[in-house]
């Protein structure tokens, strides 16, 4: 390989264990039960079509990652090919059929298999001409047998982007028209996207919860809070060779698992192994506020181990020579008179507490005042209403008084201080 070039990854998704309700459409399920044993064969002679929008491009190479972090059998997957996407556009079932590429393993090997807890990366891919930037890549998988599990596979649900399942072998397919194919808003296996770049290119990896996985972002819309940075980061010739790799998953929190593991359990995996990391964003923490009891006593414990995860991540992230950014946390508050029985049968956060406010206040004040963050980034200060102390400003509230909407997005990749690359540049 040109020693003035590297590989850095463009594009993530955090790989997740899949819960029973984000499980594929009954058709591409095999459900046996043999005595009191259940076995699920899922994805049987099964075309997964998916399609994902990196960030930085590449004048020649790039090369997959598919993952069965979570799977608890081999992986065995038939065939992948990639193409560009059907005029450029996200969540299209179609692609530029002369761009088809068979995706190869281990020197020219079509089929992989994949044990369990293990990622797979592919030989290096070239459509013949360089990848822009914000180019949608169309992956097209095929397993032929499926993947057995007994508790689910590996995924990422928060995909807020149009996926498609088929019956047979249509990985070569120009389009999906079988009659069984089936739209679905998820991501299956795909983790990651690298290209090979100059040396002085690098990547920014932002961990997160929902609000950083495009919660309340528009399907197929690429309009994230990361996704609108990243054009900032374009137009700006000192930031425009760094990609933004978004690690974020709903629910996610720093010391507990949910829907995900937690964030000090994944981060050698989800970040410090990713290729050309130079800069890490941690955006977390409510979830760990949210979940705790609303009493003194809880939010007091609760509070001091975030602060300890904090370090604990400063600290590993910086022996990697990486640098580190911290965001702070934004408000989740109700207004006043909505006192509700039952918050999340009327759309509201459960999370409103006086109490957990005030852990959210102290926790942002440590991030402020600590001096072991390279730089503080204050959505907080972007996203509170400075009139209704604790609670979103009225015109980015998505409705539930916790998840910011589209507007706010902007508003938050608008505000991001481009010169904090600068202050702490590695090139």
């Amino acid at each position: 390989m040109d020693q003035n070039r590297h590989w850095v990854h463009t594009w993530t998704a955090m790989p997740m264990p899949t819960e029973p309700d984000n499980l594929p459409p009954k058709k591409f399920v095999i459900l046996i039960k043999v005595s009191k044993t259940r076995n699920t064969t899922i994805f049987p002679n099964t075309t997964i079509r998916q399609t994902v929008k990196i960030t930085l491009g590449t004048e020649n190479f790039f090369r997959l990652r598919l993952s069965n972090a979570f799977g608890t059998d081999y992986l065995t997957l038939s065939q992948i090919t990639m193409a560009l996407a059907h005029d450029n556009i996200s969540g299209s079932s179609r692609i530029k059929a002369n761009t088809l590429r068979n995706v190869t393993f281990d020197d020219g090997l079509e089929t992989t298999n994949i044990v369990c807890g293990a990622q797979a990366v592919s030989d290096p891919i070239s459509f013949g001409f360089p990848l822009s930037p914000n180019t949608v890549l169309c992956i097209s998988i095929f397993l032929k047998d499926g993947q057995d599990s007994q508790t689910g596979i590996t995924s990422h649900p928060g995909s807020r982007t149009s996926s498609f399942c088929s019956l047979g072998n249509c990985a070569s397919e120009t389009d999906l028209i079988d009659p069984s194919v089936q739209e679905i808003e998820h991501w299956f296996y795909i983790s990651g996207i690298e290209v090979l770049v100059p040396r002085e290119w690098g990547a920014f990896a932002i961990i997160g919860d929902s609000i950083t996985d495009g919660r309340c972002s528009t399907t197929n819309g690429n309009d994230r809070w990361p996704d609108l940075l990243f054009s900032r980061l374009q137009s700006n010739p000192v930031t425009a060779f760094i990609s933004i790799l978004n690690q974020a998953a709903g629910g996610n929190r720093i010391l507990a698992d949910g829907l995900g593991p937690n964030l000090l359990s994944r981060l050698d995996r989800d970040v410090l192994s990713l290729s050309g990391v130079k800069y890490v964003l941690i955006f977390e923490g409510v979830n760990d506020i949210g979940t705790a009891e609303a009493n003194e006593e809880s939010q007091k414990v609760i509070g001091d181990r975030m602060i300890a995860g904090y370090k604990q991540v400063v600290t590993r992230v910086h022996a990697h020579g990486i640098s580190i950014f911290a965001a702070t946390i934004t408000p989740f508050e109700r207004r006043k008179g909505e006192v509700v029985a039952d918050a999340e049968a009327e759309g509201l956060s459960r999370y409103s507490h006086p109490i957990r406010a005030r852990t959210r206040q102290r926790v942002n004040k440590w991030i402020h005042e600590s001096g072991v963050f390279d730089a503080v980034i204050d959505f907080n200060e972007v996203l509170e209403d400075n009139d209704e102390n604790g609670l979103l400003k009225r015109e980015f509230d998505s409705g539930d008084r916790l998840h910011p909407n589209t507007q706010a997005f902007k508003e938050m990749a608008d505000f991001f201080p481009l010169d904090v690359f600068e202050r702490v540049l590695f090139f």
